[in-house]
């Protein structure tokens, strides 16, 4: 009987309940007619709808991935670290099963740094093949950040332990790459592919930063991850620039 349960019971309940219980708890605490546990319900069954519409998100991100749909393995290509003034740039490439199911995947900018990282976890363990590009600052002054980028992107294209048949990329065609290839517009936002592929490179480059800021913590890289905030800039006039810094890219600072 539910009944015999109070309605912060049933509250705990709720709140630890993954996605696929949600029918049973819908189910059994539909009649109960205290107020407090209508509420619960109600809450449970938008649950359900947010599920349901995100469940129909995703099959929208498989657009270019089911019209390419007749290559084996699909690589999403995609970077993070253009515009900072410090550390790397870094790509991702992922070649996701066929049958994903891996919800909330989406644009790495649209989600929060959690929700990345949770994202990441799943992302590399349900991969088919995945792999990241590091090009560092030095590099990146030699070549121009455009040319560095292509760099890390064919770096992390020849780690992959899968190799593409096709290649989706994030708006650019790399040169130098034997791969069919598709760039698209906004192709993180477009694609499940280069979505994922944007989330392994950002979480990859945050943690790179982050182990940076504890090395030089004057500069706060973990904050900014070297973007060109006023508090990033404030440090580069204080102390010059570090060794990540990236000097084509801070002569006006200097």
């Amino acid at each position: 009987m539910t009944e015999e349960k109070t309605v912060s019971a049933i509250g705990k309940e709720l709140k630890a309940a993954s996605e696929d219980m949600l029918p049973s708890f819908i189910e059994a605490y539909g009649k109960d007619a205290r107020e407090g546990v209508k509420k619960l319900v109600a809450q449970a069954e938008s649950r359900l709808r947010k599920l349901a519409a995100e469940r129909e998100r995703i099959r929208a991100l498989k657009k270019y991935e089911t019209e390419y749909g007749m290559y084996a393995h699909i690589c999403g290509i995609d970077e993070a670290g253009r515009g900072p003034l410090a550390g790397p740039v870094v790509a991702g490439a992922v070649i996701l099963p066929k049958d994903c199911e891996i919800l909330y995947i989406n644009d790495s900018k649209k989600l929060s740094a959690a929700k990345r990282e949770e994202l990441y976890e799943v992302i590399m363990e349900k991969a088919v093949a995945a792999a990241v590009g590091i090009v560092g600052p030095k590099r990146i002054d030699e070549i121009n950040i455009l040319q560095a980028t292509y760099e890390a992107m064919r770096e992390a294209i020849s780690k992959l332990e899968v190799k593409p048949d096709i290649l989706l990329n994030d708006a650019v065609t790399i040169p130098e790459v034997g791969i069919r290839q598709v760039p698209i517009v906004q192709g993180d936002a477009k694609s499940i592919s280069i979505g994922a592929a944007s989330i392994v490179a950002k979480v990859t480059r945050d943690r790179l930063m982050i182990a940076y800021d504890k090395q030089m913590p004057e500069y706060g890289f973990a904050s900014h991850k070297g973007y060109g905030s006023a508090a990033h800039i404030a440090a580069i006039r204080k102390y010059g620039p570090s060794p990540i810094h990236r000097r084509s890219f801070i002569g006006n600072f200097l």
